[in-house]
């Protein structure tokens, strides 16, 4: 199983950014695919999580209405978009599925 997460970058209070993770070495459409982030000093949190079929989706309310989980089972991908950012939103984000992680992508938010 491999996760390789991209899209990370410093962004200024109110931007957005897109975060991709592609995957590899399992069945992607028969996998539910989550997001989750850490941030220094805090434990890691469950961000977002989307049904294998993209038809279910949960977020963490801190983040619910701002950010936005879709997959492509076609192209192994899942994604995350987020607007209107936050400086709390800064973290290392992760992309979780099939009982791995990836190595993780900075998410740095500031002016």
């Amino acid at each position: 199983v491999q996760l390789v997460e991209s899209g990370g970058d410093l962004v200024q209070p109110g931007g957005s950014l897109r975060l991709s993770c592609a995957a590899s070495g399992f069945t992607f459409s028969s996998s539910a695919m989550s997001w989750y982030r850490q941030a220094p000093g805090k434990s890691r949190e469950l961000v977002a999580r989307i049904s294998s079929d993209g038809v279910s989706t949960y977020y963490a309310d801190s983040v619910k209405g701002r950010f936005t989980m879709s997959r492509d089972n076609a192209k192994n991908t899942a994604n995350l978009q987020m607007n209107s950012l936050k400086p709390e939103d800064t973290a290392v984000y992760y992309c979780a599925g099939a009982a791995s992680w990836g190595q993780g992508t900075q998410v740095t938010v500031s002016s």
